[in-house]
């Protein structure tokens, strides 16, 4: 069976490419691997070596490999049409990339710092996305680890040599130390784990499921023992974040469901400190939506810097700084900012950026970056900010001693507060909308007035337009209004929270754990404020206690059983409480709707409802008390000439109020309609932010020796299998003319012996230590005294001599002098051979 995964249309290229890395021990790998690839994988493979730009050898990688695959093995060569089981071998001193379906090279002029394999598998990674593998085999120094992170995060595949079977094995650490690697195997092994996974992949594409619809108990454990192993509580992350995640490590585990997967990981700590690590989305760069910075240091930090007129030290938070270049860009923005006024002596930025992954934040604490960040910093920034160190670049301590970077969770622990700017980009979208409401009201209350709160393009802050205000259109750069009414939704990070949530799951809410706990709380309140019917709800209108007889006001829906709120209400009050749930959660005083006309089958009754969101006791934070009230009608009877009574005309009223106020509730659905919308948009900016490469890897100046040694090292086991080549054949000719008993003897240009067949020993008195003496000086059996005249000759004017030579035990022997000739023609010898003819010559004699 061949792999082809299903194609999003345009893309040129149908079926998967497998990059391969490698350099010093390679080779070894590459034949063990490529014996156990199947001939009709329908995989294209593209190997990429090592070797240091100034390299001037010829490589023969590709006729090595013939010998060990069935597959077409090709030098890779401009233009060439990529197909499905070929080898292709890049050559040396280029770069690979595929444009257009068609191999593309380009030539390496810098003799420095060269990264060929972490190139390679960047552009593979953008031209094939979730078609790309990288194998990472055997070799010296760090190359193809970052390019490893940019297939991940493209959705594609990363396998790396088991480094205890490499012959030297820093590329493969350096590429599992990345954290993106998903196989690790000997390279024997690697081709049946990565067909399998492309199988499982193409399955899962062609029949997508959900795994948390079908699965809740097992979607709950994995939250759970995420949270009691890893401190991390993803209970209120997106599930189809989750979900895709969850489902790249049962791809690579071969396993079939959840339920599996589950079991799995409560007997492995190892695996769930790599699904930790798959959950945690990092992706960074410098100056990131420049426009946004651009605002900041343009207009939102002159702004903040005139509310000062005497100056003053400002304080920052960058919640979820990753590997720490958004802190650094906030830096680099506010020195440009009070440069361009000269405020350096009256200003001063304190930065506190946090994260939840301790090795982002240990990254973040070096300020060292690869050389790619030119493409995001302006020559001018790179010089004024950075220092350049061996191809790298540090920032410079000026910037570094304005930041403080702390490990630290967002959801549980406490916040900074009195800030003048908070910078949390890209993090809200991946989260559910309840916990990004509790985040933003949390930066509300940990900034200044007129604050500056920086979000990501895809992110809003929903249905709290009344906290912030949009500092200019388009960009999510808003300040702080002062709002005190939002304190009191207000909850403060706390550990309790996170184990609060153990066992809740986004697709579930806690009512059912509290259902057996709030009937003595409920009832308690109720006898003390209420004593009429009531019913408690959540926020989505689910009912969760009911107390008193309330089948006046309420009676089950036809069909399926549903016990919303909004389905059990009787008419006339159905449409009273429509949007009422939802305003009673916003406005901490209880709702008072008045005069509701309800039908209740034997007639029509006026009831006022209150509706009270409760704060306390905390077990109920959240819930909504619906309180039912009787109202005793007065019968008046209508006034001759269809004049309306007073009554009447207070229930119209009441009438035209429930409508408006049903008509602004409609208008709210309509707005939660968008905000799905706009949810939706997040979860593909979210798909987009995982493809995105975002781990800078160290390298070092010594990059160029091991380079250097890594090209010896391949070069050196070119030649060995060349040797090994040579002496096969060696061996095959030295049988053929020992087979022909013909006597043989290869004389150098001074008639030194070269080499001789066992059948000269019989004319000549040869052994092997005479290689290198003149023929003269050995002793024969032959009658031929001008035998140095004519070989002397045929040097010099390449022309044959074929005698017939008398041995002296009367053997006869024809005797054939001709040049010897290289491969490119040149003239470095002779070789002459005696055939035994005595037999022919005794056959003359007797005729």
């Amino acid at each position: 069976m061949q792999i082809a995964l299903p194609q999003p249309g345009r893309e040129l290229i149908g079926f998967p490419v497998v990059g391969i890395g490698c350099s010093a021990g390679g080779l070894e790998a590459l034949k063990n691997f490529f014996t156990c690839v199947p001939d009709k994988s329908g995989l294209a493979f593209i190997v990429v070596q090592h070797l240091a730009p100034t390299s001037t050898h010829i490589s023969i990688l590709a006729d090595i490999l013939r010998n060990h695959t069935r597959m077409d093995v090709l030098e890779a060569a401009e233009g060439l049409q990529l197909l499905p089981n070929h080898v292709y071998i890049a050559p040396p001193r280029q770069n690979v990339f595929l444009k257009d379906g068609r191999l593309r090279l380009s030539v390496e002029e810098s003799a420095g710092l060269r990264l060929p394999i972490d190139l390679f598998f960047q552009k593979l990674a953008q031209g094939l996305r979730e078609r790309a593998v990288g194998i990472v085999l055997s070799g010296m120094g760090s190359d193809g680890a970052q390019g490893l992170q940019s297939i991940r995060e493209a959705g594609g595949l990363c396998l790396a040599q088991e480094p205890a079977t490499a012959g030297f094995d820093s590329m493969p650490l350096a590429a599992i130390a990345s954290g993106c690697v998903q196989i690790i195997a000997p390279p024997e092994r690697l081709p049946a784990l990565l067909i399998h996974y492309l199988k499982y992949a193409m399955k899962k594409t062609e029949s997508p499921s959900v795994i948390v619809l079908d699965s809740q108990e097992y979607y709950r454990k994995i939250i759970a023992l995420l949270l009691e192993h890893c401190h991390a509580d993803f209970s209120h992350y997106k599930i189809n974040t989750l979900t895709r995640r969850i489902e790249r490590r049962i791809a690579v585990h071969k396993m079939d469901n959840i339920a599996e997967y589950a079991s799995y990981l409560g007997a492995n700590p190892q695996e769930l400190v790599l699904l930790h690590k798959e959950l945690l989305i990092g992706v960074t760069n410098f100056f990131r939506d420049p426009e946004i910075w651009q605002c900041l240091r343009d207009d939102a930090f002159p702004t903040l810097f005139s509310r000062y007129p005497n100056g003053r030290k400002l304080r920052a938070w960058v919640v979820g700084c990753s590997s720490g270049e958004e802190a650094y860009s906030l830096v680099i923005s506010y020195k440009e900012a009070s440069r361009a006024l000269n405020l350096d002596d009256k200003f001063s930025l304190q930065v506190y950026a946090t994260d939840l992954d301790p090795e982002a934040i240990l990254r973040a604490r070096k300020g060292i970056f690869s050389n790619k960040i030119k493409s995001d910093i302006s020559p001018d920034y790179l010089a004024r900010y950075f220092v350049e160190e061996g191809g790298e670049y540090r920032i410079k301590k000026e910037i570094r001693d304005c930041i403080v970077f702390a490990t630290q969770n967002v959801i549980s622990d406490p916040p900074f507060t009195k800030l003048d700017l908070l910078s949390c980009r890209n993090l809200l979208i991946y989260f559910d909308a309840k916990l990004q409401k509790r985040l933003l009201l949390l930066f509300h209350y940990a900034l200044n007035q007129n604050g500056i709160l920086m979000l990501g393009n895809a992110e809003s802050i929903g249905q709290l337009s009344q906290l912030f205000f949009p500092i200019k259109n388009k960009i999510r750069l808003l300040g702080r209004l002062n709002q005190a009414s939002a304190s009191s939704e207000l909850i403060f990070p706390s550990k309790s929270l996170e184990k609060n949530n153990m066992s809740v799951t986004p697709a579930f809410s806690k009512e059912a754990a509290l259902t057996e706990s709030i009937g003595p709380q409920i009832d308690s309140l109720i006898q003390q404020n209420y004593a009429p019917a009531a019913v408690l709800v959540n926020a989505e209108g689910d009912i969760i206690y009911i107390s008193g007889r309330t089948g006046s006001y309420l009676e089950p829906a036809a069909g399926k059983v549903n016990i919303n709120i909004h389905a059990m209400a009787r008419p006339g009050l159905r449409e009273a409480l429509t949007g009422a749930v939802k305003r009673a959660l916003q406005n901490p005083l209880p709702i008072q709707i008045k005069g509701v006309p309800i039908e209740d089958g034997n007639g029509h009754k006026v009831v006022n409802v209150t509706i009270h969101a409760l704060q306390a006791p905390e077990a109920l934070r959240g819930q909504v008390l619906i309180v039912f009230h009787d109202v005793v009608q007065n019968k008046s009877p209508r006034r001759k000439g269809g004049v309306v009574s007073r009554d009447e005309h207070q229930q119209l009223e009441r009438d035209l109020q429930q409508a408006r106020e049903s008509l602004q509730a409609m208008h709210e659905e309509m707005r939660c309609s968008m905000e799905e919308l706009k949810s939706a948009n997040e979860e593909l900016q979210s798909m987009n932010e995982e493809l995105q490469s975002t781990n800078e890897e160290l390298t070092t100046s010594k990059e160029e020796m091991q380079s250097m040694n890594e090209e010896l090292q391949t070069v050196n086991a070119e030649l060995q299998s060349k040797m090994d080549d040579l002496s096969e054949a060696r061996n095959d000719l030295m049988n053929l003319l020992n087979s022909t008993e013909i006597a043989t003897i290869f004389l150098d240009g001074g008639l030194k012996v070269r080499r001789f067949t066992s059948h000269v020993t019989t004319l000549f008195k040869l052994i092997q230590s005479d290689i290198g003496r003149p023929l003269s000086d050995i002793a024969n059996n032959l009658d031929y005294p001008e035998l140095s005249q004519d070989a002397y000759g045929v040097i010099r004017t390449l022309v044959f001599k074929d005698k017939l030579i008398r041995a002296t035990d009367d053997q006869w022997y024809r005797a054939r002098i001709m040049p010897y000739r290289t491969q490119e023609n040149v003239i470095d010898g002779i070789v002459i051979t005696f055939t035994n003819i005595s037999e022919i010559r005794a056959l003359e004699k007797n005729f």
